[in-house]
């Protein structure tokens, strides 16, 4: 089996809400996601999606994913693309970081895998732990009472676990964090998620303020060391998301006691196979982890559900829905929320089927 050619689509997804706020005014009305197909010599395909959090959030946009796959097309054709080790080895050889450009690549070939063996990719990953996911749901930064208005709104869908988007004026942030507290329910879990747009007097004088509520305090500050900081000067559960980029960070963390969780997305760490290593180490570690993605539709939130549904269930921390937050479909077959919880598919690969409808003509074609 060889990879004949490679299909690019390009797939505009409008947000439910209308627009997704976090910290310092960044907000995403409509996610530019790109699905890559792998076309084999014998006729099969597998597929895979990439969807960037605008180009303000990580060092990733969505054309910059397309002229990516580009640059790797020549060295990819003629590969065999369930020789995924080799595969994430010439890719690394062939282009210098950029590790979100390999995502998709990667990918859809877990999905050709599946498909060769008519395997699941999650059987693939070592099987199911439990019956389904519990999923978090990301609440975008608004004024303190509709925060608290969307959490009791969003328990009605079955969601335990509510992420907050804070990083704005301490002030208000600390209003924000207090308000949804008083609306939680027992057993339910409230995170408060900076997305690095604090400084460390900022992220101190919040942690401090709301010292005495069951919060965890996410990513706070843009760089490590600063996070560092504010670590040791709470005594509030600290979750590490945009610090953790690969095993070394991760390693880095651990070592110097920074986190109690991470949050693991798969195409910030470049693709499914670099995921499921740190997931396995994190594994042993005895280290919980939010499984997800930067953002995504149906092919990237059945992507999460199969690496988070072979997680064993007390290291799952939570995981994400990402197809429930979009209006647009790109693929049947894809795991869809029930009561707060979602399964991977049991069929092979990742178990969907593109809407070819929904992904248009290629914007790209590289090979036969």
């Amino acid at each position: 089996m060889k990879i004949s050619a490679i299909r690019v689509y390009q797939v505009d997804l409008p947000l439910v809400e209308g627009r997704y706020s976090w910290s310092e005014g960044k907000y995403v009305e409509v996610f530019d996601s790109t699905v890559v197909e792998l076309v084999t010599d014998d006729g099969q395909s597998g597929f895979g999606e990439v969807c960037p959090l605008g180009p303000f959030y990580l060092p990733a946009f969505g054309p910059g994913a397309r002229a990516g796959i580009g640059e790797l097309s020549a060295s990819l054709i003629g590969q065999d693309p369930i020789a995924i080790g080799p595969i994430n080895q010439l890719m690394d050889r062939a282009l210098l970081g950029h590790p979100y450009v390999k995502s998709a690549i990667d990918m859809a070939c877990w999905d050709l895998l599946g498909k060769v063996c008519g395997k699941s990719v999650c059987d693939l990953f070592g099987g199911k732990f439990g019956k389904s996911v519990a999923l978090y749901r990301a609440i975008s930064q608004r004024p303190a009472d509709e925060m608290a208005e969307n959490v009791a709104g969003h328990r009605a869908d079955g969601y335990t676990k509510f992420q907050l988007k804070v990083g704005g004026r301490p002030s208000d942030d600390i209003e924000r964090i207090h308000s949804a507290a008083d609306v939680l329910t027992d057993g339910e879990i409230l995170v408060a998620d900076a997305n690095t747009g604090w400084r460390v007097d900022d992220a101190i004088r919040v942690a401090n303020a709301v010292r005495d509520r069951d919060v965890y305090i996410e990513q706070p500050c843009r760089s490590y060391e600063h996070c560092l900081t504010v670590r040791r000067k709470t005594s509030l559960p600290f979750i590490l998301d945009e610090n953790i980029t690969d095993i070394e960070a991760l390693m880095r963390g651990h070592n110097d006691g920074a986190m109690d969780v991470i949050n693991l997305k798969i195409s910030k760490v470049g693709g499914l196979t670099k995921a499921r290593q740190i997931r396995d180490l994190c594994v042993t570690l005895n280290l919980p982890m939010t499984i997800e993605d930067s953002w995504g539709g149906d092919i990237i939130t059945a992507a999460i559900a199969h690496l988070a549904h072979s997680t064993p269930e007390h290291l799952r921390f939570s995981a994400t829905d990402f197809n429930s937050y979009v209006t647009v479909r790109n693929a049947k077959g894809a795991p869809q929320r029930v009561d707060g919880h979602m399964c991977a598919s049991d069929k092979p690969g990742l178990g969907i089927e593109p809407d070819m409808d929904a992904l248009g003509e290629a914007v790209a074609v590289y090979g036969d």
